[in-house]
């Protein structure tokens, strides 16, 4: 487990950080519902920088272990939506976040380590 973290280390780190600039920009379209301009544009521009680092995170590492991290889109929207916004997060909702993380971890966790047979 352990080694499929460091294989694909730069790879899970760049799906995280879009992760976060896609929930944040997200964050900043709801807020600009109340008629912020700015907010509109900031969002646009934060979740821009997501997708550009999803697209550079293909690069190092396997889609089947890249592409689960994006679920922590729903964890951080959870969060978010809780810190920012005062929404209120009930136990189901954490069990589903535990459940959640747990299975990131595991996929990207879970990439198979092969060794060099030509040495």
């Amino acid at each position: 487990m352990i080694e499929s973290f460091r294989k694909n280390r730069v790879g899970i780190l760049l799906m995280v950080c879009s992760s976060i600039c896609v929930c944040v920009g997200q964050l900043l379209w709801k807020l600009s519902a109340e008629g912020s301009f700015l907010y509109l544009i900031a969002g646009f521009a934060i979740y821009g920088v997501g997708a550009l680092a999803m697209i550079v995170a293909y690069k190092f590492g396997k889609v089947s272990v890249l592409q689960p991290i994006l679920s922590l889109n729903y964890i951080l929207s959870l969060v978010l939506a809780a810190t920012v916004l005062k929404e209120t997060i009930t136990l189901v909702k954490c069990i589903g976040v535990l459940i959640l993380l747990a299975g990131v971890i595991l996929i990207a966790g879970g990439d198979e380590v092969t060794e060099d047979a030509s040495v």
